[in-house]
């Protein structure tokens, strides 16, 4: 059985932050536990929200782009340079075909 990594979005990690601070009866062990993320994933998230003051540009995700606009602006490159690459193989294609 392949084990596949649980994928978890921007919004999950905001709303288990602001469950933590809501619940301050509750140990970061029992609010990991009730939403099935491990402890030192909570504890990560609830440090990186504390010392973000743009909230809007918490848990961006990996990466070494300074905003989401510019991990977008490389994805675009990149679909582009992987475009020209497929419409240099479909020319040399043709050429063969023609060739012949």
């Amino acid at each position: 059985m392949s084990s596949k990594k649980k994928v978890i979005d921007k919004e999950f990690k905001i709303n288990a932050v602001k469950y933590k601070e809501e619940h301050p009866d509750l140990t970061c062990e029992e609010v990991a536990s009730n939403l099935g993320i491990s402890t030192s994933s909570l504890y990560r998230w609830v440090n990186e929200y504390a010392s973000t003051d743009d909230k809007s540009n918490v848990f961006r995700g990996s990466g070494n782009f300074s905003s989401d606009e510019a991990k977008e602006i490389a994805r675009l490159k990149k679909e582009n340079r992987d475009l020209k690459d497929a419409v240099e193989i479909l020319k040399k294609a043709m050429n063969i075909l023609n060739s012949q």
